[in-house]
This record gives C-alpha cells, structure tokens and sequence, in this order.
C-alpha cells in the first residue's frame, strides 16, 4: 500500500449500477498494464515501488478496486454469506447464490479499459485478482496481450489449502470491528503470517500500510462476500485448457495462503503458459521483489504479439 500523498487522483466510472474506483500510474504513452488485487485488498496495496518499477519497464498502470472492496460498490445490504453453506454447495459441486461472481469483477477491470479507450492490455492478477485475471483472458481473449498470474489458483479441488495458522486467521475476526488498533493489530497479524521469509517487511510498514487501509475505506463485510464468491466459482481448469493467450505464472516457494503446487497445477493446464517460481517469496508483494517482477513481465511481454492497432 502507499502512502495517501503519493496515491494517484481517485477516479470513478459507474457500470450497469456499478461503482468502480481506478487510478492510472505512469505516461499515456506506456504499454496498459491493467492490474487486479486479491481478496480484501484495496487498489491502493499496489506498492509504490512496484507502480514505478512498472512504469520503469515501459507500461502505463491500471488498477481498480474489486466491488465489495475500497471505494466501488459495497453490498452490505446482502449480510455476512453463511461460509459453512457455500463450502457445502462447492462440495457438492453445486454454486451458492453470491450477490455477484469473480466473471462479473472480470467485467469491471474491461469496464475500466473501455472508459479509458484501450482495446488491448496486458493483464497481471495477484491471489484471488489472479482468478479475475483467468476470467478476464477466458471470456475477453482478444483484449489480453499478455497474462500474468501471480500466487493464484485454478480453483480445483484436491489442491493443498492454505496453512492452518493462517486459516485460523482468516476465520477470526476482531471482537471490537469498530476499533482501529484492534483492525490494525489483526491486519498486521495477517500480514506477518504470509509474508516473505526471505524479504520481510518491516512491522513499523505492515502498521502503516493496515492504517493506510483502514483510513481509506473499512472492510466491513466485502471481504466474507468476496471469499464466497471465489468458493462459488468452482474449478477453472477446463476453461483455462483452451486458453489461448501468452500466460506467465509466478509464485513462491514459501506461499502459505495459495502453495506453489497451485502454481505448478496451472502451468501444468494453460497451453504454452510458463512456471517461474521464486525462492523465499510468500503471499506478499515486497519491496525487495518489485523490481524482479517488473523485469519479469518485461521479459514475458516482449515475447507477446504485438498490440492492436
């Protein structure tokens, strides 16, 4: 996350009742690179390193908040989905009615490039933006140049889960959800779980970054809702069979949220796609990884087809 100084101008589009919170980072004249954030996070959890760095290799950056998250539409008015239930449904390879689907937050990162006049754009997801990431280059193959997956899953079953500290984690909650410090102290907890063993973040930084979070727009519930709608997407691996467009995955040795084999199952799946596995890197974006990533994609777009004209 970034310093609220530093954040670009807050913008906004609204799509079939939607709200859709989006910033741009870097010259108009840079290859788009739209950008999907994972489950809780805001837009803003894009470091400012890794923007620039970005912005270094050439691309122009694109990010939203995912609805239910930030500043685009919340659905508060649907309550905390019952997570037992829907856990149940997938089981039972049946879907739980979610107030919307990871398709539809596909819909909006395509929103955000139609508002801004861009026919084609590379396309980079982290966590559960990697899974609207996949939804993006299934259903809107001819806008995608490129796709980047980050510590992200096809969503089939079998599949190792996240550890069970964290899961615990996850499933608590703060007591008291109207105190700051209380939000803060769980954030920083979270965060501490799955970082980086080989590149860890400052605890005076996580603290900055869950109170830069929580001044800019409380969770609320966005976050359960969200989780259920991934739960409810089921498995994306007959989709990703017949992707067709230049796929490279990245993910780390030491993830403890989504485990690399989740990694090696999709490149195992997606038809010419690439594993580039990075020792030591968790379930987080650290600085110190920012300018590997950037030259990672670099590498990965040049070889790409080149963009529509």
């Amino acid at each position: 996350m970034t310093p609220e100084s530093e954040l670009p101008p807050t913008q906004s589009l609204r799509r079939a009742g939607v709200e859709i919170d989006y910033a741009t980072h870097g010259p108009e004249t840079g290859a788009p690179l739209l950008l999907a954030m994972g489950l809780g996070m805001q837009r803003t959890a894009w470091p400012t390193s890794l923007l620039d760095a970005f912005v270094q290799q050439g691309f122009r950056c694109i990010s939203f908040d995912n609805r239910d998250i930030g500043l685009s539409s919340r659905y508060d008015e649907h309550g905390t989905p019952p997570l037992h239930r829907v856990i149940a449904a997938r089981l039972l390879h049946r879907r739980y009615q979610t107030p919307y689907m990871l398709a539809d937050i596909a819909d909006d990162g395509i929103a955000v490039l139609d508002h801004l006049g861009i026919a084609q754009a590379h396309v980079l997801g982290m966590s559960m933006g990697g899974m609207v990431a996949q939804h993006i280059a299934v259903r809107h193959a001819p806008r995608v140049q490129s796709l980047t997956l980050m510590a992200t899953s096809s969503g089939r079953l079998g599949l190792p889960l996240p550890a069970a500290r964290v899961l615990r984690l996850m499933l608590s909650r703060p007591q008291d959800r109207t105190s700051v410090d209380a939000a803060t102290r769980y954030l920083v907890g979270l965060f501490s779980a799955i970082g980086s063993p080989d590149f860890p973040t400052a605890t005076d930084e996580m603290i900055r970054r869950a109170h830069a979070s929580l001044r800019r727009a409380p969770t609320g519930n966005g976050v359960a809702r969200q989780l259920a709608a991934i739960i409810s997407d089921g498995d994306r691996t007959p989709l990703l069979r017949r992707l067709d467009v230049p796929t490279l995955i990245l993910h780390g040795t030491h993830d403890v949220m989504v485990p690399l084999a989740h990694g090696r199952q999709l490149a195992s799946v997606i038809p010419g796609s690439r594993l580039h596995s990075i020792r030591g890197w968790g379930h987080d974006l650290p600085d110190a990884l920012s300018t590997d990533f950037a030259a990672a994609l670099a590498r990965h777009a040049l070889q790409s087809p080149p963009p529509l004209t």
